[in-house]
């Protein structure tokens, strides 16, 4: 098959997890797939080494620019359809939400969540129209929708009547590198959480919650590792007036050493998040035998499963508890730090890239 991948999204460093989604996958459909042949157009910010080296992967750059999000879109609208034309595409994989309405050929699209539809509170009122006007569209003109979990594939399923044919749940995995990490942990005092700056992060409730815990153990920062989204003045401001200035960094979206390290030392993690699609720092965490805690809201409860605590994530005390057993119960801690890695096994992204590729195949 001739397999066109929409990789025009991609901002390095500028969308979060589903950048991390988009590598880790290309990774593992390399090192399993040498027969089809996979041609991933890029824009302008992407640089080549997205693209596996291997004689079955082509890369195809396009002249956009994915920051300037108008454009980008009517690039995927009218300048890639024609593109899938001239490469002569069998079928095209959109893995971040937008898909081309008018496309030569079957179409596969991967939806991470509909926050759009639950929470669409947390939009900027000049974003929300595009999203529900593009993602409705996507999911009309696609052969199949991949759900990252099987919360979101039951969203779908609510929000856009999808017959149950047309989606496929395929979680996604954590790279087998986070499990090396946890033999080299050195647990110091301070807590990690990894995310980016938006409202549903629920990362101002976290800083809530660390302002009573830290009363009991002043000793301990929080780091928050993630994209500074348009949450970030009202978080460094609400930083100011708990007065944690001193406590509590934001060091953005950093390069992935880096972000093990964080992972080697932290004390604990913890994930608040009032809604996620899937939750891939969990199991990074986890996979790290970083003792963790999360929200008891799905898909983050299932994910998690009994090896990180859980707290209503609307409840700043109850995060605070969770906080203090996470670094002075060291029976806990035992616990967490051993099952972790077990759960975390049961994803990999070669089994995601398995579930595209029987999606892409079958359409």
């Amino acid at each position: 098959m001739r397999i066109g991948i929409n990789a025009l999204y991609l901002i390095p460093g500028g969308v979060g997890g589903t950048e991390i989604y988009l590598r880790s996958l290309l990774t593992a459909l390399a090192e399993i797939d040498h027969h089809n042949h996979y041609f991933v157009f890029t824009n302008r910010e992407t640089a080549a080494d997205l693209v596996p080296v291997q004689a079955n992967f082509t890369h195809v750059p396009q002249a956009v620019r994915a920051v300037n999000r108008p454009f980008r879109i009517l690039w995927e609208q009218t300048v890639l359809p024609l593109a899938v034309v001239r490469r002569r595409l069998d079928v095209l994989f959109n893995p971040g939400f937008t898909a081309p309405i008018l496309c030569s050929c079957p179409q596969v699209t991967v939806f991470h969540d509909l926050q759009h539809k639950r929470h669409p509170e947390y939009f900027r009122w000049f974003d929300l129209p595009f999203w529900n006007f593009f993602l409705f569209w996507s999911i009309t003109v696609s052969r199949q929708i991949i759900a990252v979990s099987g919360a979101t594939a039951e969203d779908l399923r609510y929000w856009y009547r999808l017959p149950p044919d047309k989606i496929r749940t395929v979680p996604s995995g954590v790279d087998p590198r986070f499990f090396e990490l946890a033999a080299g942990r050195r647990a110091e005092p301070f807590l990690l959480a990894v995310s980016t700056l938006h409202p549903h992060k629920n990362l101002d409730g976290l800083m809530l919650a660390f302002a009573v815990f830290r009363k009991r153990h002043p000793e301990y920062r929080l780091v928050v590792s993630g994209i500074h989204g348009f949450f970030s003045a009202e978080l460094h401001a609400l930083r100011d007036r708990l007065d944690l200035a001193d406590s509590v960094d934001f060091p953005g979206w950093i390069p992935r050493e880096e972000l093990h390290d964080l992972y080697t030392r932290a004390a604990a993690f913890l994930y608040p998040s009032l809604f996620e699609g899937f939750g891939l720092p969990i199991l990074e965490a986890l996979a790290a035998g970083v003792p963790t805690g999360c929200s008891q809201v799905e898909p983050m409860d299932s994910l998690a499963g009994d090896a990180a605590l859980k707290f209503d994530p609307r409840d700043h005390l109850a995060i605070a508890e969770v906080m203090h057993r996470l670094v002075t119960d060291d029976e806990i801690r035992r616990r967490l730090a051993a099952a972790g890695p077990r759960r975390a096994a049961e994803f990999s992204w070669r089994t995601t890239a398995e579930g595209i590729l029987d999606a892409l195949c079958d359409t």
